[in-house]
């Protein structure tokens, strides 16, 4: 596994409580902080989308024929994970990373706290796809194939 986006989930987050403190206190070592983490942060977020690329392009080479089967079920959680949290993301990482003197405080940490929800949320939906691949459950049988299950069918 790849570690750059299990660090910028908790780097995000750090982040926006650094902005926070010193949108809050007024004190610069909050805010020297935040600029000395953003830089660790945009290189180890570019990474994780770089491994992240890769990591989509194998369900349609390496896992082809699982992407063929059960594809119907974790195929709309990435999708959810690629619309709600990666545009989330992606939208305000160009405030946080280049908006420090174009944009006022409050929008800079609006941004900021974006982006540490769109890590989070990323997350959420990432485990859940690979959740469900470990142990699947929730879903039922249709014509040989498993789909989500409307009514509280079984496996």
């Amino acid at each position: 596994m790849v570690p750059f986006p299990s660090f910028t989930i908790g780097l995000a987050s750090y982040l926006a409580v650094l902005e926070g403190l010193w949108l809050f206190t007024g004190k610069s070592v909050f805010r020297n902080l935040y600029l000395f983490w953003i830089k660790i942060f945009a290189i180890a977020f570019g990474m994780g989308v770089v491994s992240g690329v890769v990591m989509s392009c194998q369900f349609g080479t390496n896992r082809s024929v699982f992407s063929d089967v059960a594809g119907s079920v974790p195929g709309p959680l990435l999708a959810y994970e690629v619309l709600t949290a990666f545009f989330l993301e992606a939208s305000f990482l160009g405030i946080m990373l280049f908006g420090w003197q174009r944009v006022g405080p409050t929008l800079h940490f609006v941004a900021t706290v974006c982006v540490a929800f769109g890590t989070a949320t990323s997350a959420f939906w990432i485990l859940s796809a690979n959740s469900w691949m470990q142990t699947p459950a929730g879903f039922a049988w249709e014509n040989g194939r498993p789909d989500v299950a409307t009514s509280g069918g079984s496996q």
